[in-house]
């Protein structure tokens, strides 16, 4: 049985809006008799339908959900540990009730201050009691399903030689299952093929089969050591949108860290996550949205002049569309202010330095200052763009940086941006090797990826475009 991400969501989503409505109507029940009483109300039903009182039933609690979205609990609605849930709960409580407090309740007017106190209490004990319990019932009735193999989701092992064998022996020995049902194997050339009891498909039908047996995660559990073979192969599953993840310990190339969800799991290391705290990612995708909003809008009479003066000084178009690959391997158009001389580029792709005579003057000074880069506020709005993140690059290079450095795919498990840690350290580069060594700083990156590092990368950036070093 499959579990539907959406509807586990929408159970939470009602669970939390329920306990929300309670708790809410019950501190008003306290400060209708110890409040608001003596304030010409005849019952308790005159107040709870004032306009004020009632408006804020109708709006609390679509402030907690905001909240917890906030927070990163409606990221994930499958696979949650429950140590996790219950810490995120409290936090997003605590600072929920301050909020609710110092906006709403501190207005009111009590006959005594231990009144607050108590107010306090109720709301911050009942919407903690009432929220986890609800939210522990749902998760416990979900991990019980797993455990006992009711609900699986379904996953494909990369390989089919004698560590795939043994991964799958070791998943169905456990005496309570993690979640992973086992619906086929990829085999490899270069490894004999051990399974015998499930679908195996070859590497060339993985898309195929991927699709028909409707595969939620990957594992990649190839017998071989060798590491270029083994990030080759993890760069042509990227394209599938789906969790990877390998055995911790196999490749120790990988500098990501090893995240347990469960004492019962075989420890493995999912390359597809990222390191940012989901309420972070939460934040930082609400603030891409509305920092890309006001730029298009702000910046639109720059656009029209930047335009006008590239078509004045140069035939041909104004804006530059480029293929770069995307987050998760994913091709997408990349849109900049056109620096360089019509089909500059005819034959095959060509990285340029400010001496490159291929740059027009007007293009020069467009670099220098990294105005360029504006029509990229286009990409993040759409969502195929950050404002940071590692810078992308075209395949055609992407190609060559891997024979040399195949951990550049790391970079693939987030968004890439517009501006990045690599381009603010390092700036332009203009071959692959030195293209390989800014790829350190956007390694670095991501293994210490926030909102504070993100906003100290936007200072700098904006400090470098304001000095004009941006070559």
């Amino acid at each position: 049985m499959k579990v539907s991400q959406r509807k586990q969501l929408i159970k939470y989503l009602l669970g939390d809006y329920i306990a929300a409505n309670v708790i809410w109507f019950l501190a008003n029940i306290y400060r209708y008799y110890n409040i608001a009483s003596s304030l010409g109300f005849d019952d308790f039903a005159s107040y709870q339908f004032s306009g004020k009182v009632l408006t804020g039933q109708i709006i609390i609690p679509f402030f907690w959900l905001l909240l917890y979205y906030l927070s990163g609990y409606y990221n994930s609605p499958i696979r949650k540990s429950r140590l996790l849930e219950l810490n995120k709960t409290l936090v997003s409580v605590e600072i929920g009730v301050l909020i609710v407090f110092f906006v709403i309740l501190v207005d009111d007017l009590p006959r005594d201050y231990h009144v607050y106190y108590q107010l306090l209490a109720i709301l911050f004990f009942g919407q903690f009691i009432l929220t986890y319990s609800i939210r522990a019932l749902i998760t416990q009735k979900l991990t019980t399903q797993i455990h006992n193999r009711i609900i699986g989701f379904n996953t494909i092992i990369i390989g089919a030689g004698e560590q795939a064998l043994k991964l799958f022996q070791e998943l169905n020995s456990q005496p309570k299952s993690i979640g992973y049902k086992i619906v086929g194997f990829i085999s490899l050339k270069e490894e004999p093929c051990l399974i015998k009891d499930l679908p195996v498909e070859r590497l060339e039908n993985i898309e195929e089969f991927i699709q028909r047996e409707d595969v939620e995660e990957i594992i990649v559990a190839p017998d071989s050591t060798d590491e270029k073979a083994f990030f080759e192969l993890l760069n042509g599953l990227y394209r599938f949108n789906l969790p990877i993840k390998v055995i911790a310990g196999e490749k120790n190339v990988l500098s990501r860290s090893v995240k347990m969800s469960s004492i019962y799991a075989t420890p493995m290391v999912e390359i597809t996550r990222d390191n940012m705290s989901e309420g972070a990612k939460n934040i930082k995708n609400i603030f891409d949205k509305i920092i890309s909003v006001l730029a298009l809008f702000f910046f639109s009479p720059l656009f029209a002049w930047i335009a006008w003066k590239i078509k004045k000084n140069s035939p041909g178009d104004a804006f530059y569309k480029q293929e770069r690959l995307g987050y998760r391997g994913k091709p997408f158009t990349m849109y900049k202010f056109r620096t360089m001389k019509m089909d500059a580029e005819k034959e095959i792709p060509l990285l340029s330095d400010l001496n490159d005579d291929r740059i027009t003057e007007f293009g020069k000074i467009l670099r220098k200052y990294r105005l360029d880069e504006l029509p990229q506020f286009w990409n993040v709005l759409k969502g195929e763009m950050s404002l940071v993140g590692p810078r992308p690059e075209r395949k055609f290079f992407v190609d060559q940086i891997v024979c040399k450095a195949p951990y550049y795919y790391q970079t693939l498990s987030v968004k890439p941006g517009i501006t990045s840690w690599g381009m603010v350290k390092y700036g332009y580069a203009n071959t692959v090797n030195k293209m390989i060594e800014r790829l350190q700083y956007d390694l670095i990156y991501l293994e210490n990826r926030s909102l504070t590092i993100d906003i100290k990368i936007l200072i700098y950036t904006i400090r470098t475009i304001l000095t004009g070093k941006g070559m």
